[in-house]
């Protein structure tokens, strides 16, 4: 009964996929909240996100809800991104996932951009003078995964959007749900199928949105509303794979990773990727990514400032006799223009 249940969601997602995400890039830049696809974690950064089979415990709500139930402790994450290095975008990121009962598993995130304090300027004074202000963007999400059997997880998020400065914001909702499968005599084969950002459509207003002006010339002033285009928000689906390579005594392993993601506000992306484990103490990452209009093309003709590569490292450290873990992650995503994208993380697992 549950299996039949598990294939009847892939198979809604794979129709969802044919006629939703047709990977229009005609339709590039007429979605909104972008910051929905932004990957504020290190250990899948240095994957460049192309482990949606694959990703477990927190780091699984942006990627691929199911496996955020694949943990059997608490864990946390905090974790900081200088975002396309040379822009002053910082990315921050608070979250906690908890057991629930025999299977289940409540995560919990939120995530805020900062922009650094930005010119007001105006018609009247165009080279500003006159004050800052600084944009505020920020997610905030519940989430809950269910292990049905050792091979079968399923997931569902639902998070909450704000996008806002003194005068003007927008707000809405989107959710996520997802489907990871195991297989093998290790559970060394995992497949993934995720659907992101599903919501409301989302649009500006506020006090910002409106001016006074005079009527027909003359001498009486009003205040004229202006009112905003509603937007939708950058829906996508992931369809993973995976595969561990391991060693008898197990101090080595290798995990490859593939994924296809298509997109319904821009072209259809894929990649592969790969981390290596000396017995789950240091790991080392490797990903790269491709999709038209990012590589081999020049800087005024791409539409994406990822160039393809990824790569980053993580460090366990073991606190006292308990299973208490810290683990120390760093990603870095290539970018062309700005430095890349720079991502340290504390994971900490208990």
């Amino acid at each position: 009964m549950i299996k039949s249940i598990i294939n009847s969601v892939i198979v809604l997602a794979l129709l969802i996929a044919t006629n939703m995400f047709a990977g229009n890039p005609d339709r590039q830049g007429q979605a909104g909240a972008y910051e929905l696809l932004i990957n504020p974690f290190a250990r899948s950064g240095g994957l460049h996100s192309l482990n949606t089979a694959s990703a477990t415990g927190l780091e699984a709500i942006r990627m691929n809800v199911a496996g955020l139930s694949r943990i059997y402790g608490t864990e946390v994450i905090m974790s900081h991104s200088n975002w396309l290095q040379g822009s002053g975008v910082n990315v921050d990121f608070l979250g906690l996932a908890q057991p629930v009962g025999e299977s289940g598993v409540l995560g919990l995130e939120l995530m805020s951009m900062s922009f650094g304090d930005i010119p007001i300027t105006t018609t009247e004074l165009p080279e500003g003078g006159i004050g800052s202000y600084s944009p505020s963007f920020i997610n905030v999400a519940v989430a809950y995964s269910v292990r049905f059997s050792e091979s079968i997880s399923a997931g569902a998020t639902v998070r909450l959007v704000s996008e806002r400065i003194a005068d003007v914001s927008a707000s809405g909702g989107a959710i996520d749900a997802g489907v990871q499968y195991t297989t093998g005599s290790e559970n060394q084969m995992k497949f993934g199928v995720a659907l992101r950002n599903i919501g409301t459509p989302m649009s500006f207003s506020g006090d910002g949105l409106s001016i006074r002006s005079f009527i027909d010339q003359g001498s009486y002033q009003m205040t004229v509303s202006q009112r905003s285009e509603s937007f939708e928000l950058p829906s996508l689906l992931h369809i993973g794979v995976s595969y561990e390579f391991l060693t008898d005594n197990d101090a080595h392993r290798l995990t490859a990773v593939a994924n296809f993601q298509s997109n319904a506000f821009t072209s259809d992306d894929y990649g592969i990727g790969a981390e290596y484990s000396l017995k789950e103490k240091f790991m080392l990452r490797g990903g790269y990514r491709y999709a038209n209009g990012t590589t081999y093309l020049s800087q005024e003709e791409r539409s994406n400032a990822f160039t393809g590569l990824a790569g980053g490292f993580g460090i366990y450290l073991p606190m006292g006799e308990d299973d208490t873990k810290i683990c120390l992650d760093y990603a870095y995503r290539a970018t062309d223009p700005f430095k890349g994208i720079h991502t340290v993380a504390i994971r900490v697992s208990m």
